[in-house]
């Protein structure tokens, strides 16, 4: 289970929020910082609190191979990520131009229409699959 939070709910009385989410990952709940890059936290947060990704917004995917400000931070969240020994997740792929950008630039894993429509839970089934690399070797 991954539990996705936005930078400003981290934001919001960090110190019991930083106990609250230690508690979360010792009871083995992901942790993912959702929208990264939108909201106002400070960056000095990030080495404190214990989260394993950083979603990129989809805003910033919107423009992936077309607008240069756009993958230039795409590029610097996926760094920041892996300095920190973060996964980089992007949200609303919806493009092969925009796969192969994320591909090329290091990306960890992707979300969107590309990969799947959403579904209903009943139609996902009890095991729904996190491993991507059949898709991924069968539509390179």
């Amino acid at each position: 289970m991954v539990l996705e939070l936005t930078e400003n709910t981290l934001m919001q009385d960090t110190a019991s929020t930083i106990d609250a989410l230690h508690a979360l990952r010792s009871h083995g709940v992901h942790l993912s910082i959702d929208d990264f890059g939108t909201g106002y936290s400070s960056l000095a947060y990030l080495k404190r609190f214990p989260v394993e990704s950083l979603k990129i917004d989809r805003s910033f995917i919107d423009g992936l191979g077309q607008e240069t400000e756009d993958t230039s931070i795409v590029e610097a969240i996926i760094r920041l990520a892996h300095a920190l020994e973060l996964s980089a997740v992007a949200e609303g792929l919806e493009t092969p131009t925009q796969l192969e950008t994320l591909r090329t630039l290091g990306c960890d894993f992707a979300q969107g229409f590309l990969l799947g429509r959403p579904l209903p839970a009943e139609a996902i089934g009890d095991f729904p699959a996190d491993d991507l690399t059949p898709w991924q070797q069968s539509h390179s």
